[in-house]
């Protein structure tokens, strides 16, 4: 890694010098004006209007330009600095960013909703195309310093093993441990109770009731339509498999294991051993059940295929008796639907997501590149992100929108300080609401700043209740994984065989369901899965696991 942090010192020199070359080259867009910025005594607002160049991703069908949108606005009213963004859609911005960070000419000060993973840092990093920034944080960032003083893990876990931070993290606390909001993933499960209600049935509690259950709603489906004036089939259960799927409820199967994480499919035994979900026993029997239920039916054929628009507007249709997302309130309502407990089979268990327990955090959420001419300014415009009362916004969205929606409104706490308090959003979606406001990028928002900066949101908060009335009582396991930075040559490593062996696996996945998975198949596929190089997978993930919990 020192390696790249000389190649990014290089960088840096020249920079000034590359700047000027830019413009000879067609170069259109706004130079950074930061380099005339003296960094003894940096103190917003400025005196004199400053440019700084940045690249952000925004979600699709809103606001393209970043400085139409009010919370940009406010900024550059507050700092007298103004940001020449390069804007790219979320759609696209897995292709072009990679493209733009191996482009000169195309690089800015920073990026600001990079969401780099980690081999994408070490990479960057090594290239010399991103530089560090913890120096700059301990000296210029005062808001984020203080949350890595308060919290010495989430410093802990941006560093690399030399030390280095090369990203400014996102960082959102929403309840902590077997009660975090990340402890269920977005395979959250919703039963549809006013279905339930009309037949006469409770809620399963056992994956022998459930399959009844969703049996009752295809053998009563005209009835539900014409009680509910649905328009359009009745379908029992409905997914997105390998994204927001059923893989909560086949917990019970086996030693309870399931598979929850299905980007890397791991999990941690409660003797610190940490193994491939996707190979256990309890994984083979909960593949043959829900290859039942889809022959008799009761999952939605489209499931293997449907993107996220189709699946909402199904739901949006009121035709969903079981679906699957972070929250029904962007597939149905709340009020039709209430949360699927865990299912007993074998045992009785839900597996919390790897890394939850420390709450939400995103290590590769903004970098400076090398072509940033004053990394100590950049940073400390960036840690105005910080500010307990600018990351909310930044988040979630804002106050005194010009359209119908505001996520905020502007209110004071106990002690009579401005506080932003969540707003009624009606029928709206609370995602696509947010999306139109929000900028995402790097912030951090604590526990503690709920009741005094901010309220914590509606749906949240019902959330983080679900959570904890109806699974953290089953999470019976005492590890998850946590979130670790490997070394460059262990994340290439994974990198390597995680691109065939997740590949593999969740086509697998869908191949089980679809098409059943007899003794032969399985045998079959877990040699396959062994081909791919499960051993040293497994082995670089219980190194860093120990390293983590070693006294």
């Amino acid at each position: 890694m020192k390696k790249g942090f000389t190649k990014a010192l290089a960088v840096l020199a020249t920079a000034s010098m590359s700047v000027g070359m830019l413009a000879g080259c067609g170069n259109t867009s706004t130079s950074s004006e930061a380099a005339k910025v003296e960094t003894e005594d940096i103190s917003f607002p400025l005196a004199e209007k400053v440019t700084i160049t940045g690249m952000i991703s925004y979600p699709v069908g809103t606001e393209e330009e970043p400085n139409n949108r009010t919370i940009f606005k406010r900024l550059e009213e507050e700092t007298n600095v103004h940001v020449d963004w390069t804007a790219i859609s979320s759609d696209q911005w897995g292709d072009k960013i990679t493209l733009n960070m191996a482009n000169a000419n195309t690089l800015t000060d920073f990026v600001f909703n990079a969401g780099f993973s980690n081999s994408d840092l070490l990479r960057y990093a090594d290239q010399g195309v991103i530089i560090p920034v913890e120096s700059y944080i301990d000296e210029y960032m005062p808001n984020l310093k203080a949350v890595f003083d308060k919290y010495p893990e989430y410093r802990t876990m941006c560093e690399d093993a030399d030390g280095h931070i090369w990203a400014l993290p996102w960082i959102e606390q929403l309840g902590s441990n077997k009660t975090a909001i990340q402890t269920v993933g977005n395979n959250f499960t919703y039963i549809n109770k006013k279905w339930l209600d009309f037949l006469g049935l409770e809620i399963p509690t056992t994956v022998d009731e459930f399959e009844q259950v969703l049996l009752a709603f295809k053998e009563h489906a005209s009835e539900l339509q014409a009680e509910f004036g649905i328009d359009g089939d009745i379908i029992p259960m409905s997914c997105i498999m390998n994204d927001n799927d059923p893989s909560l409820l086949i917990n019970g199967f086996g030693e309870g294991y399931g598979d929850n994480d299905i980007g890397q499919h791991i999990a941690v035994t409660d003797d610190k051993k940490v193994i491939f979900t996707a190979t256990q026993e309890g994984f083979k029997k909960g593949m043959q059940w829900l290859h039942k239920l889809y022959d008799e039916g009761l999952i939605d054929p489209e499931c293997f295929t449907q993107d996220w628009s189709t699946y909402v507007a199904k739901g949006k249709s009121h035709r969903y008796g079981v679906c699957f997302t972070w929250d029904v309130a962007n597939i149905d309502n709340i009020v039709d639907y209430v949360p699927l407990p865990a299912l007993k089979a074998d045992v009785k268990n839900v597996t919390p997501m790897n890394a939850s327990f420390t709450s939400g955090f995103d290590r590769g959420r903004c970098v400076l590149t090398s072509k940033c001419d004053n990394p100590a300014f950049v940073c400390a415009w960036l840690d105005l992100m910080y500010d307990p009362f600018q990351s909310p916004q930044n988040n979630w969205g804002t106050y005194g929108e010009d359209d119908e929606f505001d996520i905020f409104e502007l209110s004071t706490n106990a002690n009579g300080d401005k506080m932003l308090k969540h707003a009624a959003l009606g029928d709206a979606s609370p995602v696509e609401v947010r999306e139109a406001e929000c900028v995402g990028g790097p912030l951090a928002i604590l526990d503690e700043y709920y009741g005094v900066y901010v309220t914590c949101p509606d749906d949240a908060q019902y959330r983080l209740d679900w959570i904890k009335e109806y699974y953290t009582d089953d999470m019976n396991c005492k590890y998850v994984y946590p979130n670790v930075f490997m070394s460059q040559e262990d994340t290439e490593k994974l990198t390597q065989i995680q691109t065939d062996l997740i590949s593999y696996v969740n086509s697998q996945r869908s191949n089980f369901v679809m098409n059943g998975l007899t003794d032969a198949d399985w045998d079959e596929y877990v040699k396959q899965v062994n081909a791919y190089g499960l051993d040293e997978y497994l082995s670089i993930y219980q190194k860093y696991f120990d390293a983590f919990y070693a006294d």
